[in-house]
């Protein structure tokens, strides 16, 4: 069986070299396809930290702490002039890295399916992300400007990275593997968010007898995460393989402009697929509440329910260490009962855990981690099964470019969310009235999912569906 990513395959068409059409011709042979895949799951093992240390636990109470401390006496910030509440900055620094990302991930969604270059793409953005987190080591005083720059650049070169990383799933894959091997990458993730984090929690309790300040011991967590991701990143990029460009530009060359015009070319094509767009209308906004909370879980517990840091790291560390059980059981689930049906019962355990939130009692750090241990049976299998569902849905040649539309309100990217979260605490003073503000996402997801016919959809980009969906 021909190797999907080899080259010397002059005759194989575009369409199979995408391997995104269920053409069993299409994909590598089963022991290629398994060393490949276990490369690209370790960039979840080296991305997943990121998320996990700085955007979950560390950097939004720390730049929090540094936002106050250059705050004026009414408790405001003033970025380029802008009054802010210094207890929203984090979330609105969240949302304009989305914003930026917005613009950023389908150029180079389109500039990486034109030029058939992937991991050259998906390197340079890694490592720019790699190199922002690090910089985080000096984050300090009332420098909250940096903090929000340095989040900013993270955020976005980690969304665009992702973008890349996630097209390579329907290449690698068949269309039975996705649901297994899309969740196993989101384990190893957690596996390793939940590693990592053991370290932190090590560092920042023991830090007085390490003879460093707290607020160092939180600047070393968000620089580790950095290095990790840096390290970690080596392996899928040395693993994962380039397939031909499906829609090479004449000539072989590849601009910016040209970036933007293929572009343009995929929203025109979305429109093609109403299916795929009414999926990635439900994702939207169901994964917008779910990075909400990944990202603001920890404000509203320092802020509402008064946990301390210790609390907090050790309540995230259970929803990374029950993520990975949550995200192979989910995936057997679905091989049960289809990854449609297994989303939308996720859906109403989300509901019905943040409505739990906002009833939570302050100063109980047991029902706090109880609400963790809810959010993590659910977490990693909804995003899991969201990406490999959508997997099949995305024409073949065009992966990332479809996955940069996705990628859009994928893990910690989310806009509208931290968006919706940051104005109603400015208006109401009150996390909790913010935190129950983001059931209206996982309602609304769950309408417009259940009306997506997905066999229906799978069929309409060309795709073969699996027994399952």
């Amino acid at each position: 069986m021909a190797g999907a990513g080899g080259t010397g395959d002059a005759g194989r068409s575009a369409k199979s070299a995408g391997g995104g059409t269920g053409d069993a011709e299409g994909f590598a042979g089963a022991a290629e396809r398994r060393r490949e895949q276990r490369g690209w799951y370790f960039y979840d093992w080296a991305v997943s930290v990121f998320s996990t240390s700085v955007l979950t636990v560390f950097l939004g109470p720390y730049l929090t702490s540094v936002a106050e401390a250059a705050a004026d006496g009414a408790g405001y910030v003033h970025p380029l002039g802008i009054p802010v509440r210094a207890g929203a900055y984090f979330a609105y620094a969240v949302s304009v890295s989305v914003l930026l990302s917005v613009l950023v991930m389908p150029l180079a969604g389109a500039i990486a399916d034109r030029s058939g270059r992937k991991k050259p793409i998906m390197g340079v953005f890694a490592y720019l992300g790699a190199a922002a987190t690090t910089g985080m080591f000096f984050l300090e005083g009332d420098r909250y400007l940096l903090g929000g720059a340095l989040l900013v650049v993270a955020n976005v070169s980690y969304a665009t990275a992702v973008v890349v990383y996630n097209s390579f799933l329907p290449q690698i894959a068949t269309p039975e593997e996705r649901d297994a091997v899309s969740s196993r990458g989101w384990a190893f993730g957690y596996a390793s968010g939940s590693l990592v984090l053991v370290a932190n929690l090590a560092l920042f309790l023991g830090h007085e007898s390490l003879g460093v300040s707290e607020g160092t011991a939180v600047r070393i967590c968000l620089a580790s995460a950095g290095l990790w991701w840096a390290v970690f990143a080596i392996i899928p990029l040395r693993r994962l393989r380039e397939r031909p460009a499906a829609h090479a530009p004449a000539g072989g060359g590849v601009s910016l402009r040209g970036g933007w015009r293929q572009l343009a070319g995929t929203l025109r094509d979305l429109r093609r697929y109403p299916l795929t767009l009414m999926f990635l209308l439900a994702y939207l906004l169901y994964n917008d509440g779910v990075q909400t909370v990944i990202t603001q879980a920890s404000v509203f517990g320092a802020g509402e329910l008064g946990m301390d840091q210790t609390t907090l790291i050790g309540a995230i560390l259970l929803v990374q260490v029950l993520a990975v059980a949550g995200a192979l059981l989910l995936g057997r689930l679905a091989v049960r009962y289809g990854a449609k049906r297994t989303i939308l019962g996720s859906l109403v355990a989300w509901t019905a855990t943040v409505g739990a939130g906002y009833v939570l009692p302050a100063g109980e750090p047991v029902w706090f981690f109880v609400l963790a241990a809810a959010i993590g049976m659910v977490l990693g299998g909804t995003q899991a099964l969201s990406r490999s569902l959508y997997a099949q849905l995305v024409p073949p040649g065009k992966e990332a470019e479809y996955f940069s539309l996705y990628e859009v309100s994928d893990r910690g990217t989310s806009w509208l969310g931290p968006l919706v979260f940051g104005l109603t605490y400015q208006l109401t003073g009150s996390y909790r009235d913010a935190i129950i503000s983001l059931v209206i996402f996982f309602v609304l997801g769950f309408i417009l999912l259940l009306r997506v016919p997905v066999r229906r959809a799978v069929a309409a980009v060309g795709g073969a569906a699996p027994d399952r969906i």
